[in-house]
């Protein structure tokens, strides 16, 4: 009897199309093939294999590719995410079969050059001293033997076209060069040692010697530790228990925290810097790390969140740093949150998985309270130093002058700091110049044409800027509503105007901006936040990016600026985002061998949140917030879903909203919201009007949307309905 192959497709499809297996093609469940769809050619994916009997006007699949099969774990967390997130198995499937581009460039072939036989037939001065410098025969980049030789790049070019010096092709760098787990390494304190064994304690590949047999323990752990604790020292001991255990790990963080700082501290560590996966490895490269994670030759890789997707062979550790991060949370396509589909392949793989943070999210500590994740605590920073002295900067008595931003005593305080020889760190959590721009004359503000937004203006870039689409506009002369000059006027801070009044209140002093939007992205700013950690400037001015666990070792000093500013919104989780965030960007002070110190500018210094990190008791915030949250029902102690509807014209997509929720009839234990209109109301041309479910802890409530969409109205033209289970973003 022929075989019927179930072929998983990585489109936007919901179930597997069925092909027949044509003789003398053995497939296996997992195996990558080409399937015909239609026209064209497509690849997919083994989900199932069936005997059929009698004739069949199935399409025969076209070949097996030759690629690593997806393991069952990877299918199981397929499923698992289409499931929980209500989004199409297939694009669920997009997210992790990744194949080769053949439009990706190739990588970048490095080349020598050597030294030749063949004398110049042109001796000069310059070329002199290139050819002094190469004749020990070694394999040099043409710019480096340049350099080295104090000549240009020019002369070098020259010997290559006569023949004196030859191009030689290089290898590429290995992508995955082997960690050795008994590296050299700094020892750790005892309270880091004591947290090791207690890490270790219950992980399945895990046995010291002379131990006796022990149940594992596959639990999650939170790992806590306060800003500077050493709590990254304490996971590599893991990882490299890991290796030593002839598994791989896979370390999770946010994007702009891999810096060549960190990867630095795990070459310190471990002898070799580890496998990067993030959006900046293209091309054939990217090929190579991938086949590396597949073969079990990458042991350890270092990732942002597609990474959870790698094809691991033997994956052993999970580990997600700065687990309480938003940058986490995927918010277009499939909206899933990595740090909870790691704990799901964890479970799935049978491997530890490791949740660290300074300031974890509620969920994450509810669930340690309760058992279900194992807790482990580093109290106190690493080498006796001191957290920094927090206090707050009453902006009611202590106001900045006309036109400026920073308050009297923190000007005095950067003063101080610098005139010590040591850098101080501005914060505010706001891109560009001013976040709004105005007429004076008739009051007209510029909004972006495509979103319910002001455009920001961006001084640097000469330009007006939405933050949602991407729209720009110059920044004119003249208002376009009146058409008088001068009267444009920028309302509020951004980073780039603090960078603008630190120039002026400081003179001399090296300033850099540290934004997310500036030119150059994300390898820019790897490259400036390595050169703040070495000292390369005096007054660093920045956005949220600086506090994702970056270590500033010679920063004493934080001021922040508009510290109330995430505390209007009406998120639910406005308090516990901006504990979180200042409580991070604050312990950047103080790291090295000097005592820091923090001053917060607010109007709010009473505020629960300010109160709570002006204290330093972190655990009645915790508190506090978790009786809030169990009092109103809001996760972890219930559940919420977004359903965000969308379309060009704002009446079809407010219509399908009310239909939708016409068609609700929400069950005991499930309430529905809405729809009212996001408070970003109009994005890249799209008017959009928000439901939201909000559901009792033990309502199924994947289920209940799944019945509600099957019963409401059908999607037309070009209305769409996004669904974001556990929301982070309400906007």
């Amino acid at each position: 009897m022929p075989s019927v192959a179930e072929i998983l497709i990585p489109l936007a499809l919901d179930t597997p199309y069925s092909y027949v297996v044509p003789a003398g093609l053995d497939l296996a469940t997992g195996d990558v093939v080409q399937v015909p769809l239609g026209p064209r050619e497509i690849v997919g994916v083994v989900w199932g294999l069936a005997e059929t009997a009698g004739g069949s006007n199935l399409r025969p699949v076209t070949g097996r590719l030759p690629y690593p099969p997806l393991s069952e774990p990877l299918r199981s967390l397929v499923d698992w995410i289409a499931r929980y997130t209500l989004a199409p198995k297939g694009s669920a499937l997009s997210m992790v079969l990744r194949l080769p581009d053949e439009t990706n460039a190739a990588e970048t072939i490095r080349v020598a050059v050597r030294i030749t036989d063949k004398p110049p037939s042109r001796p000069t001065p310059a070329r002199t001293k290139v050819l002094a410098v190469a004749i020990d025969g070694a394999l040099r980049g043409k710019s480096a033997l340049a350099k080295e030789a104090g000549v240009s790049v020019s002369v070098v070019d020259g010997l290559i076209d006569d023949g004196v010096l030859e191009t030689v092709a290089v290898e590429p760098e290995p992508v995955a060069p082997r960690p050795d787990p008994d590296f050299p390494r700094t020892p750790l304190s005892p309270a880091q040692g004591g947290a090791v064994d207690e890490l270790l304690e219950g992980f399945p590949w895990h046995r010291p010697s002379g131990a006796t047999e022990a149940a594992a323990d596959l639990r999650p752990v939170l790992l806590e530790g306060v800003t500077g604790s050493g709590k990254t020292e304490v996971y590599f001991e893991a990882v490299a228990a890991c290796i030593r255990a002839g598994l791989q790990a896979l370390i999770l963080m946010p994007e702009i925290a891999l810096t060549a700082q960190f990867l630095d501290r795990f070459a310190a560590r471990f002898g070799v810097r580890p496998a990067a996966w993030h959006s900046g490895i293209g091309g054939k490269r990217r090929e190579r790390l991938r086949a590396a994670v597949a073969e079990g030759e990458a042991l350890v890789v270092v990732g942002a969140r597609s990474a959870l997707f790698l094809p691991f062979a033997r994956l052993g550790l999970i580990v997600v740093d700065e687990e309480h991060e938003t940058a986490y949370k995927q918010e277009d396509g499939v909206h899933y949150h990595a740090r909870d589909m790691a704990v799901v392949r964890g479970r799935l793989e049978g491997c530890p998985v490791v949740l660290t943070s300074a300031t974890p999210a509620i969920e994450t500590r509810v669930n340690a309270a309760r058992g279900r994740y194992r807790h482990v605590l580093l109290p106190e920073r690493f080498g006796g130093r001191k957290m920094p002295d927090i206090a707050a900067i009453d902006m009611r008595r202590d106001q900045p002058e006309r036109g400026r931003f920073l308050s009297p005593p923190l000007v005095n305080a950067v003063k101080h700091t610098l005139e010590r020889g040591e850098q101080a760190l501005l914060f505010l959590n706001r891109r560009g110049y001013a976040p709004l721009t105005l007429c004076r004359a008739c009051g007209h503000r510029y909004q972006c044409k495509n979103c319910s937004t002001w455009l920001v203006e961006h001084r640097f870039r000469r330009a007006l800027v939405c933050h949602q689409c991407g729209y720009a506009e110059r920044r004119p002369e003249a208002c376009t509503e009146c058409g008088t000059f001068d009267n444009l006027t920028a309302c509020g801070p951004g980073v780039e105007r603090i960078a603008e009044e630190a120039a002026e209140v400081f003179p001399g002093r090296r300033i850099v901006v540290l934004s997310s939007d500036f030119p150059g992205g994300a390898e820019r700013l790897r490259q400036e936040l390595d050169a703040v950690a070495a000292g390369e400037c005096d007054v660093v001015i920045g956005t949220q990016l600086v506090a994702k666990g970056h270590n500033f070792p010679f920063l004493t000093l934080v001021g922040v600026l508009d510290a109330d500013i995430g505390l209007t919104s009406g998120d639910p989780r406005a308090a516990e985002r901006t504990f979180q965030l200042l409580q991070q960007v604050t312990g950047r002070a103080g790291r090295g061998e000097k005592p820091g110190r923090a001053l917060v500018q607010t109007y709010q210094p009473d505020h629960p949140v300010i109160a709570a990190l002006l204290s330093g008791d972190a655990e009645r915030f915790y508190q506090e917030e978790i009786q809030a949250r169990e009092a109103a029902g809001l996760p972890p102690f219930g559940r919420l879903a977004a359903l965000i509807v969308s379309a060009s014209d704002r009446a079809v997509a407010e219509a399908h909203g009310q239909a939708l929720a016409r068609a609700a009839d929400p069950p005991e234990g499930v309430m529905v919201l809405g729809p009212a209109e996001a408070p970003l109301a109009l994005v890249r041309g799209r008017y959009r009007f928000r439901l939201l479910v909000k559901t009792e802890r033990n309502v199924d409530l994947q289920n209940y949307l799944r019945s509600w969409l099957a019963r409401g109205p059908k999607v037309r033209g070009n209305v769409r309905v996004a669904i974001d289970v556990d929301p982070q973003s309400f906007l």
